[in-house]
């Protein structure tokens, strides 16, 4: 080592942001452990790297001992004293074992421990990247698919999309560009590894804030997400502004902004609400596009019966509970749907005074 390898060091320093000082302690360690390999394991050494030079040199250290047991690692005083008359007991006696022959196996080592931490300088630098973009969407070009997990490249390093966090029907194709999610970002000896998802509901948040400039200003606010993913969402705007219709900015000018995002997700279905909060008309407007003639309300017990015209009631319910159970998960409220037959041989008496309000 040299001069010329100092000056390398410092331009990695420069360009990849990895200390000299760093790189050349990592180089000492693993020139102490070859040391030890090859020449004398149980002998205590250290290695010194000079850090204007470059030159290196290895010293076996012996602890001053009144009683000398093992003459590899310990000197008495008086052969201490011999090369210093100032040791004492206790003291360590440093003489340099440079071996001759040991110059290669320093080149090889030190080549070793640039090469890797380099590697793990880049994959730090990914980790952090990534790691501050939790809940962000990425688009990436998938690579490969192997045992049923998608891997998306993302420039320098490749993501992992998990049977579990696949749209239900969607293919995926080699070369193909998609969108994800970034749900967790972790720390490994191989890298960073980068788990993305097509059905968590931030994917559906962050699409339409990329779509929709108001809720990216803040001057719509997106209050609640329901999904399931592949077939159906709902979500729940509002907007301060009495000027700006929460709707009508997502929906965008001839369908386009929401036409968009369910391009990306395959055709899923997404119902757009108007949220209040007065919870009755949530609730109502929740069910859409099912019309609801009324809502009643139990705070305490956060329930909420909602009567729908006879034809409705199928409409309200949804495939399999679908529509009702995503209503439910969008308002928080657990949500019974009676058709007006239903409740007419429930209260035949106090039917007319049920439905006073409609909910349009």
């Amino acid at each position: 080592m040299n001069t010329e390898f100092l000056e390398a060091l410092r331009d990695l320093e420069k360009e990849k942001g990895i200390s000299v000082n760093v790189l050349l302690e990592a180089i000492e360690a693993a020139l102490l452990s070859a040391y030890k390999r090859n020449f004398g394991s149980l002998q205590n050494a250290r290695v010194h790297i000079d850090r204007d030079t470059g030159d290196f040199k290895v010293f076996t250290q012996l602890t001053v001992s009144e009683h000398v047991e093992d003459p590899r690692q310990e000197i008495t005083l008086e052969e201490a004293q011999k090369i210093n008359p100032n040791y004492n007991h206790g003291d360590i006696v440093e003489s340099e074992v440079t071996p001759r022959n040991f110059g290669r196996i320093a080149a090889q080592t030190a080549k070793q421990v640039v090469v890797q931490r380099i590697r793990e300088a880049e994959r730090n630098i990914i980790f952090e990247e990534f790691a501050n973009r939790e809940g962000d969407i990425v688009t990436g070009v998938i690579q490969r698919i192997e045992q049923k997990n998608v891997y998306i490249e993302l420039g320098k390093t490749e993501a992992i999309l998990s049977p579990s966090e696949q749209m239900p029907g969607e293919e995926y194709r080699q070369g193909s560009r998609i969108k994800t999610y970034i749900i967790e970002v972790r720390k490994t000896t191989k890298g960073p590894q980068i788990l993305v998802s097509r059905t968590h509901p931030g994917l559906l948040k962050r699409l339409f804030e990329l779509e929709v400039p108001e809720l990216h200003e803040g001057v719509v606010e997106l209050k609640g997400i329901a999904r399931e993913a592949g077939a159906r969402s709902k979500i729940a705007v509002y907007s301060k502004d009495e000027n700006v219709d929460p709707v009508g900015a997502c929906v965008g000018p001839k369908g386009m902004r929401v036409q968009n995002i369910v391009n990306e997700l395959n055709g899923e279905k997404i119902d757009i609400i108007k949220w209040n909060p007065d919870p009755s008309k949530f609730v109502a407007s929740s069910l859409s596009p099912a019309k609801v003639v009324a809502v009643e309300i139990w705070e305490e017990e956060k329930v909420a019966r909602v009567i729908v015209p006879d034809y409705q009631l199928s409409l309200a319910i949804g495939k399999e509970g679908q529509n009702a159970r995503l209503a439910a998960k969008l308002t928080g409220w657990k949500i019974d749907i009676k058709s007006e037959s239903q409740m007419r041989e429930m209260y035949p008496d106090e039917y007319s005074e049920l439905f006073e309000d409609e909910y349009e």
